[in-house]
């Protein structure tokens, strides 16, 4: 009776904050970044989503009456497939919207189930419930931290972040290569800017703590809990230059100064391909030069027991042998705290070159850059000596494919692409997959399959 009534209630809930058919007559509000295309009720593309939504809703409230929590979650997990194809029918950029707002308003999938031991670790002193994280270029904004981490992310990123606020390149800049699990994008850092983004993750850090501080229960393994500064899961925050500005350093020091104490880990990114002159900051000297500036801007703030922020740099995958063993080195004689690699590609490999979209200007991400973006992992993983935290991105859609970028070097890894186009079911299939990898290769802890490959060559 117990668990009936716990499920029930939770399909209470999650009706409720959707019956009142939430994309009806909806419009988003207008920012800096971007204006969207108001979605009505009459639009019949709106109403068949609303339908959809709605019978989700009462089917799963009906159907949660019956059930334990855990396997009322497994189902509506496996129920948001059925959305898919609904936001298929939208323009790319407004599905995308449609898909943060969703998340920022609770509008998803709840994980109430516990991670697989085996995927749990701890990297720069923050402990993670399991290495699935979802890459910059998702929330650009932090509209959706929580919900997005509600998910079952071991981690997100948020960014990249601007320190003014700039619309980015001109619309259409998003296109779909459907069939090939792709995407292009030339977005060029649309940002609200590290003020608003500052004010948004201030309020939600202050809400937390007022939840934790007010709280009754404690923990008596609190030691061992999951999370950071987003509560459950990891946050981290990927920063950007404004695409006029002529000092990138002073940009990426800005973001330090603002946004460094709410995130959990930093990020310079310097390597997307749509902001012009950005990836020349990837040669020796500029990284070198510009990694001792934010380290300086960082290391000079104070800090409480927590520590100050690891900070990472991103890095693209369209680059030679000498550019990877220079960007080794800075890492290593400077102790760069990690890598993400890597960012998306401005080469259109065989798989899609026949497709007409394969022409637009801006960076590949999805399954086309899976075997480039790891193949630059593994370089850097022997040029690094193992001795650098790296986080593998670009191209993961299953658990296979997180296995096969830990072996190769990665401590950590990234979604977006295919997170796109499966929505949150992709989630917990990857988690699972990724555990039945290790227990199949004989590997207790994720932490043993780490760079794998090379200990065997």
């Amino acid at each position: 009776m117990a668990a009936r009534s716990s499920g029930k209630l939770l399909g209470d809930v999650l009706f409720k904050r959707m019956a009142s058919s939430p994309f009806q007559g909806f419009r988003y509000s207008s920012s800096a970044t971007e204006s969207v295309p108001k979605i009505t009720h009459s639009s019949k593309k709106g109403k068949l989503f609303t339908g959809a939504t709605i019978g989700l809703l009462i089917a799963g409230g009906a159907y949660a009456s019956t059930v334990d929590e855990a396997t009322f979650c497994g189902w509506l997990f496996s129920a948001t497939k059925l959305v898919n194809p609904f936001f298929a029918l939208l323009d790319p950029e407004v599905a995308h919207r449609l898909a943060v707002s969703a998340a920022a308003r609770g509008w998803v999938p709840r994980e109430k189930r516990p991670d697989p031991s085996s995927l749990g670790l701890e990297v720069w002193g923050r402990k993670f419930s399991n290495p699935i994280g979802l890459a910059a270029g998702f929330d650009k904004n932090a509209e959706a931290v929580d919900g997005l981490l509600a998910l079952g992310f071991g981690f997100v990123e948020v960014g990249s972040v601007t320190p003014v606020p700039q619309d980015g390149n001109p619309k259409p800049r998003i296109f779909r290569l459907r069939e090939e699990g792709a995407i292009i994008n030339r977005c060029g850092f649309n940002s609200e800017g590290i003020v608003a983004v500052a004010k948004r993750l201030g309020a939600q850090h202050g809400k937390r703590k007022l939840a934790e501080t007010s709280s009754t229960t404690t923990s008596s393994n609190a030691e061992d809990k999951h999370g950071g500064k987003a509560g459950p899961g990891i946050l981290g925050v990927n920063l950007g230059k404004n695409k006029t500005s002529e000092d990138a350093a002073a940009d990426y020091v800005q973001g330090v100064h603002t946004l460094s104490q709410y995130a959990d880990y930093l990020v310079i990114n310097v390597s997307s391909p749509n902001t012009p002159g950005l990836r020349m900051l990837q040669g020796r000297k500029q990284l070198k030069d510009l990694v001792k500036k934010v380290q300086a801007a960082r290391d000079e703030m104070q800090w409480g027991e927590e520590g100050l922020p690891p900070l990472l740099v991103k890095i693209a995958p369209d680059l030679s042998r000498e550019d990877l063993e220079d960007i080794a080195a800075v890492a290593l004689a400077l102790r760069l705290d990690g890598l993400i690699i890597t960012n998306t590609t401005i080469s259109r490999p065989d798989s899609v070159s026949s497709n007409p979209v394969a022409s637009e200007v801006g960076g590949l991400s999805g399954k086309p850059l899976f075997d480039l973006s790891t193949n630059i992992l593994k370089e850097m993983y022997i040029l690094t000596r193992g001795n650098i935290p790296l986080i593998g991105c670009g191209g993961i859609s299953s658990g296979e494919d997180a296995y096969k970028k830990v072996r190769a070097g990665a401590t950590l890894v990234q979604i977006y692409t295919a997170f796109a186009y499966g929505g949150p079911a992709l989630i917990p299939q990857i988690k699972t997959e990724l555990a039945e990898c290790l227990e199949r290769d004989g590997f207790k802890s994720i932490v043993d399959a780490v760079g794998a490959d090379h200990r065997l060559s």
